[in-house]
């Protein structure tokens, strides 16, 4: 039985539509990311589940149960929110403890299952320690441990590490997909950062404009993306637009960058056809092919190197050179003379191969 169903949502304010004929399903023990850019409808679809907003239409089931009307205190979930709320005048253990006693449980109970999650956190030595003595990773802890000691169905995490520096949103990535397999709760995270959702998840759904674009494993959405916005929102994309002039176990189109072969990605276009084609950077060969195009700009990206190459006729070409893109070639087969770390430089002609593309609807589903 799916741990989450909600069927249908939909939410209106005035003339506008947050929320369109949303439908997700989330599996028991699943930790599941929903992105999107600001104001695509998550956050509203999040505050749906968790009943701090009514649908206009749709249903909501967690563990089976129809929760639609529920308020959220009644409800199986609880939620972390990006404002973390932690009681300045109660130490750590009485922080956790609180949606506990606010339930009756005994105070007997309360301690046990309030020791049991802060190790499960690694807080137990804080439990005495007052919230303004940590550290903003361990806010985070104690946030989650506070919400977690109430063993919900679904936990619901609206955007809990926007407001970290880089280095420690990183460490707080590794630890929340920890404590999720831990537990085995069923985590829904909502974010837009498509870094830290694909480093956490084991499926992601896509929302812009009010829905659901696409979901799947995170490699997924990202190798072989249903639809060109969602291969722009989740990395570096050129999007080439061509003509279909082959169809074989590969689409082969006709496109500003030459003939491009390309996986159908559940397509099946017809000879003649307008399609979209989406070639990721690392995908990119440097050193032989038929593609010639010059460096129009460059940036240093710590890892890789990237440049932009503008082809003949003005169409832009990403490509990357670095420890973590296609090696390059030389039409000879042998070693390349370039070394992976060497700066692009504005206006020298790099000769390219495309390695992997793959076919993607338009915004509109045409394409």
């Amino acid at each position: 039985m799916p741990a989450l169903t909600a069927k249908s949502l939909s939410r209106t304010f005035g003339d506008d539509t947050a929320v369109d004929d949303v439908s997700l399903t989330l599996e028991e023990g699943e930790f599941f990311a929903l992105i999107g850019p600001s104001g695509c409808g998550k956050t509203t679809t999040l505050r749906l589940l968790a009943g701090l907003a009514s649908p206009d239409t749709g249903t909501v089931r967690v563990s089976g149960a129809d929760i639609t009307d529920r308020p959220p205190r009644n409800r199986p979930t609880n939620m972390v929110f990006q404002d973390l709320v932690l009681f300045p005048h109660m130490t750590v253990a009485e922080n956790v403890a609180y949606g506990l006693k606010q339930a009756g449980v005994d105070a007997a109970k309360r301690e046990q299952r309030v020791s049991e999650t802060l190790s499960v956190v690694e807080m137990a030595g804080f439990a005495d320690r007052s919230p303004d003595r940590l550290s903003g990773g361990q806010q985070q802890r104690v946030a989650l441990a506070r919400v977690l000691v109430t063993e919900p169905d679904v936990l619901l995490l609206d955007e809990p590490l926007a407001s970290l520096d880089k280095g420690l949103r990183t460490e707080m990535e590794s630890e929340f997909r920890r404590i999720q397999r831990d537990t085995s709760t069923t985590f829904l995270y909502v974010t837009h950062d498509q870094a830290s959702a694909m480093s956490m998840a084991d499926r992601m759904g896509v929302m812009h404009e009010g829905e659901i674009v696409d979901v799947g494993a995170p490699s997924r959405l990202y190798n072989r993306p249903r639809t060109r916005f969602v291969a722009e929102f989740l990395g570096e994309a050129t999007v080439l637009d061509g003509t279909v002039v082959d169809v074989d176990s590969e689409v082969t189109v006709d496109t500003p960058a030459g003939a491009v072969a390309a996986a159908p990605n559940g397509r099946s276009p017809k000879q003649g056809a307008q399609v979209s084609v989406v070639v990721r950077p690392e995908s990119v060969a440097i050193g032989a092919g038929d593609i010639a195009g010059k460096v129009i700009d460059r940036a240093y990206k710590g890892f890789f190197q990237q440049a932009t190459v503008e082809l003949p006729d003005s169409e832009r070409l990403t490509v990357r050179r670095g420890s973590d893109s296609t090696p390059e070639l030389r039409s000879d087969g042998a070693n390349p003379t370039v070394e992976p770390d060497t700066p692009f430089t504005v206006g020298e002609t790099l000769q390219l191969q495309i390695t992997d593309a793959v076919l993607v609807e338009d915004a509109d589903g045409d394409g």
